[in-house]
């Protein structure tokens, strides 16, 4: 059975790259011996992560700070690896945006970024990448969706669906290059205790001790091995995938009650 020692030598190519999820990717996955490319839209922190992890593992690591809703990202950053003669082994496609405000109420432009980072730039950059990888025999994607694409919830529209997009478009996309050597693995985890989703301190703190958000560093590592495994899916913790079913059969006035309730008090709005 393959460990994440695979990617010891190999290039990784992580989108979201300077915080959170992508950042702890990175690191993991310099400590393995991996090479980085990592992506970002935010260029002063990526710049620092890109100092410390090259500093402290001694792998190369090359960036590009880019903003994937660009409708030419795909283009561009491929551009970049070859004109620096790098191979893509593993693409981590980890970029995303949360917020949490009912539909009509977004801006448009929130709306267009949802589709824009969650759908069209994740096709575009398995497309781009998985060809290399198709043509050279072999190769790994992991995408990021979330539980939430089993369970839409008021307030989460543009999130759960693109998140659903990402999850059917990436096994759909393993089962086609399942014979070429290039495997997709799609990674669907509830909470993880980043600053993505707002939420205040002591309900974090809680929801850790809950079991009900899992730590990026427990969550990466399972992922790599899952991703290395050639897994087709890795939804993290038992009580995630019991929640899915629990949810999912939550009727409509009960969930607009844990909205009004409990998110709409601790989740800013955009």
């Amino acid at each position: 059975m393959a460990s994440v020692e695979v990617f010891k030598g190999k290039t990784a190519l992580v989108t979201g790259a300077s915080s959170g999820i992508g950042l702890e990717f990175c690191r993991q996955l310099a400590g393995i011996g991996a090479n980085l490319v990592m992506v970002s839209n935010q260029e002063t922190q990526l710049a620092d992560c890109v100092r410390q992890i090259s500093s402290d593992s001694g792998v190369r690591v090359d960036c590009l700070c880019l903003d994937l809703t660009r409708p030419d990202c795909a283009e561009r950053l491929l551009e970049h690896t070859d004109s620096l003669g790098i191979e893509v082994d593993l693409l981590i496609n980890n970029a995303g945006i949360f917020s949490f405000a009912p539909l009509l109420d977004t801006p448009d432009g929130k709306i267009n970024a949802f589709v824009d980072l969650h759908m069209r730039a994740v096709t575009a950059l398995c497309v781009a990448y998985g060809r290399r990888m198709c043509q050279r025999g072999g190769g790994y994607i992991l995408n990021m969706s979330s539980m939430s694409c089993w369970m839409p919830m008021p307030g989460l529209a543009m999130y759960s669906a693109t998140k659903a997009y990402i999850r059917a478009m990436s096994r759909a996309l393993h089962c086609e290059l399942r014979e070429s050597g290039v495997s997709v693995t799609v990674a669907c985890p509830g909470g993880i205790s980043t600053t993505l989703f707002g939420l205040p301190d002591n309900l974090m703190r809680l929801a850790l001790r809950l079991g009900a958000v899992d730590t990026p560093e427990h969550f990466v590592r399972k992922a790599l091995k899952k991703t290395a495994r050639r897994r087709q899916q890795y939804i993290n913790g038992l009580l995630n995938r019991l929640a899915i079913v629990f949810v999912a059969s939550l009727p409509r006035r009960l969930r607009l009650t844990i909205k009004h309730r409990l998110l709409d008090r601790g989740i800013t709005r955009p």
